[in-house]
């Protein structure tokens, strides 16, 4: 008998200690709660990833262009100097790309030229650039190409035993460019048409981005899409300054009496009016 009541009395109590399960509104909250902020931190992963891929994008657009302008810069700088004789030509046109719209080329030719010994003049160093319809791409897009020719070769080892034919050929730069044009800066206003010796300076420009037609049926791009360069000629130059006549006056006298030394120069009008009279 005691057995029995000591058995049932463990029996009782051991049923009295066992844990009781979640209820199915527990679980159903549990589950929606954690759905939630799922859903909030995938959110905020996939706005970050979005604004890393747009900074990405804005890099690698950016960075081909400026070194294809980088590329130009230092051709200008290494053929044209103060004491050479170059000459600049610059060309812009509307190409007609797969005969249904106009886009912006252009078409830069520098070229440095020498005197042999016969006293005859010999192309030293000619370099061209310019923008063609790209046939083999499937976008309406225009491909820039290079060249490169002159007694100066560029590669001595692999272009020495090269004609003038293969060493003239056009190389393919970049493809995919929607707008490319160069400005010759030598006044006021940017010249579109240049032919004689280096100007103060070029602007180049070029975009890859979509372009938009005009109202008189030519293409173009957003100036926020577009990426200009100013290179300057010759920056080692001497700079004229032009001194304004206001300092000194505006008669002949002033600029004589501003040669003469400290001591030898006259009295000025203030001086004269605040001069004591003995």
């Amino acid at each position: 008998m005691k057995l029995t009541a000591s058995y049932k009395l463990k029996k009782t109590s051991g049923t009295y200690r066992v844990s009781q399960g979640f209820s199915l509104a527990e679980v159903l909250a549990a589950l929606t709660i954690g759905a939630m902020v799922t859903v909030a931190v995938l959110g905020i992963y996939h706005r970050a990833e979005n604004s890393a891929a747009t900074v990405t994008r804005r890099l690698d657009r950016s960075r081909l262009p400026g070194e294809v302008l980088q590329r130009i810069a230092e051709d200008l700088d290494n053929v044209i100097s103060s004491s050479s004789d170059a000459t600049i030509t610059v060309e812009n046109k509307f190409e007609n790309v797969a005969s249904t719209m106009l886009v912006p080329a252009a078409k830069l030719t520098i070229t440095r030229t020498i005197r042999d010994s016969r006293d005859k003049e010999q192309i030293f160093k000619e370099i061209i650039w310019q923008s063609s319809y790209d046939f083999e791409s499937a976008t309406n897009s225009l491909i820039l190409y290079r060249s490169s020719s002159g007694l100066n070769m560029e590669d001595k080892v692999l272009e020495m035993n090269k004609d003038d034919l293969e060493r003239e050929l056009f190389v393919p730069i970049c493809s995919g460019i929607t707008f490319f044009k160069i400005s010759v800066l030598a006044g006021k206003d940017p010249i579109e048409k240049w032919n004689g010796s280096p100007p103060p300076g070029i602007m180049v420009t070029i975009s890859f981005a979509e372009p938009y037609k005009r109202a008189d049926g030519t293409f173009d791009v957003l100036d926020e899409e577009k990426i200009t360069r100013t290179i300057a000629i010759d920056r080692t130059r001497k700079i004229r300054f032009d001194t304004s006549t206001s300092e000194y006056g505006n008669d002949e006298k002033g600029r004589e009496d501003a040669d003469l030394p400290s001591d030898e120069k006259p009295p000025s009008e203030s001086s004269k009016k605040t001069e004591k009279v003995k």
